[in-house]
């Protein structure tokens, strides 16, 4: 009997990577190992919806439990995978055991990076990644008075508009002098700046957090670099993440910021794959932003898709992983949608004026990527254009009675 193929990790990439294989007839077994208890969930509600109690556990998950059964998809949750021996084509668990596999894939996804400084363990010091780091954020919330978000990204923005329409005090603290400062232009960023502040968050920026102080084993503040301490009995660590590239590199695959895999997903051993979170890959869309023209993404978007590009080379249609990433966040009463890569030096022509307009941004020239706030028809039209390489100059985008949809429609 065949192996099959063992995915490492049960989130979104490695759950539509098997449902794809289902679709595309492959008949082998399919094994998802998952070091959480839940079944395959979506990760963009906790910070939001969940939270919030919009939704419950079970609207979280990507497919019902019978799914599994159904599909013939073996679900291994509560296991972590310790080792890969590429050699005999096994892979070692935490609980002792392993899986032959055929096909090995990596969708491992990534871990939040720590704060590290003193205090950083105490009770009431919380991230959010999983459904148990959202859950002991249910419970902190219902109880706190002050809050303070170490971290301006999408995650702690996201969670600063929940907690504020709480009417709870929610401080943000930014090593940047801007919210999101690595992800979007800075006429975006100031426009969530005074988004947020309407819903009463402040910000500290240009600021760095030196320790966590407490009381009885749980945080009662924040103390900073310039001395100054901020009350708080709650707070939220946002500094980014690291991806899970351990048992890669354990294994001698390259992995340094990310597991590295070629145009079809695939790493040097043509037995492994990875796809996800954790996968550095090629794109076109990365031209100009780094030497090599990799990237490595965190999003819904990109997991999905390279599910799917992955799928359809493991029954045999193999094609170029080439998706135009995009990205979403809900803060407060505001959706931000991005298409595109862009990076610090690109340049920026706004589209629209208000609480709903458009950020171009330029590379060299060509369109990199379309910032967009409550602007869905932009964002819509920017990945047709970004997607099929339309040219496009400066001053037609910021022209708003120049035809964007009729240039994207445009047959080439």
């Amino acid at each position: 009997m065949n192996a099959g193929i063992v995915v490492v990790g049960a989130g979104q990439a490695g759950f539509q990577l098997a449902a794809s294989l289902r679709e595309g007839g492959f008949a082998d077994p399919i094994t998802l190992v998952g070091d959480e208890a839940a079944l395959p969930y979506q990760r963009p509600p906790l910070s939001k919806a969940y939270l919030a109690g919009k939704t419950d556990q079970e609207g979280l998950f990507l497919r019902p439990p019978g799914f599994f059964a159904e599909h013939a998809i073996t679900h291994r949750p509560g296991l972590r995978a310790v080792a890969i021996e590429r050699a005999d084509h096994r892979l070692q668990l935490s609980d002792g055991g392993s899986l032959p596999y055929d096909h090995l894939v990596l969708a491992t996804g990534a871990r939040n990076r720590p704060l590290p400084v003193p205090g950083a363990d105490l009770e009431g010091v919380r991230q959010l990644r999983g459904l148990v780091d959202a859950d002991a954020l249910k419970a902190d919330i219902a109880a706190a008075r002050s809050v303070v978000v170490v971290g301006a990204g999408f995650i702690g923005l996201e969670f600063a508009a929940v907690a504020a329409a709480r009417g709870l005090a929610v401080t943000v603290i930014e090593a940047a002098e801007r919210p999101m400062a690595r992800a979007v232009s800075a006429e975006m960023g100031d426009f969530f700046r005074e988004a947020q502040e309407a819903l009463g968050v402040r910000f500290v920026f240009g600021a760095g957090v030196t320790a966590i102080s407490g009381r009885d084993g749980r945080a009662t503040g924040v103390a900073l670099a310039d001395g100054r301490e901020l009350p708080a009995d709650l707070v939220l660590v946002g500094i980014g993440v690291l991806p899970n590239r351990d048992l890669a590199a354990e294994a001698d695959l390259p992995a340094a910021d990310g597991v590295q895999v070629d145009a079809f997903l695939g790493t040097p051993d043509p037995a492994i794959s990875a796809i996800g979170d954790c996968a550095r890959f090629p794109t076109p869309f990365a031209r100009g932003l780094n030497a090599d023209g990799t990237v490595r993404i965190e999003s819904v978007q990109n997991a999905i898709d390279q599910g799917r590009c992955l799928a359809a080379r493991l029954v045999g249609k193999p094609a170029a992983y080439g998706a135009l990433p995009w990205f979403w966040s809900d803060q407060g009463p505001h959706k931000l949608q991005i298409a595109g890569l862009s990076g610090p030096g690109d340049d920026s022509v706004v589209r629209g004026s208000g609480d709903a307009f458009s950020v171009f941004r330029f590379r060299e020239g060509r369109l990199s990527a379309v910032e967009s706030v409550d602007r869905a028809g932009d964002h819509m039209i920017a990945r047709r254009l970004l997607a099929a390489g339309t040219p496009l100059a400066p001053d037609q985008a910021a022209d708003l009675g120049f035809d964007l949809k009729a240039l994207a429609l445009r047959r080439p």
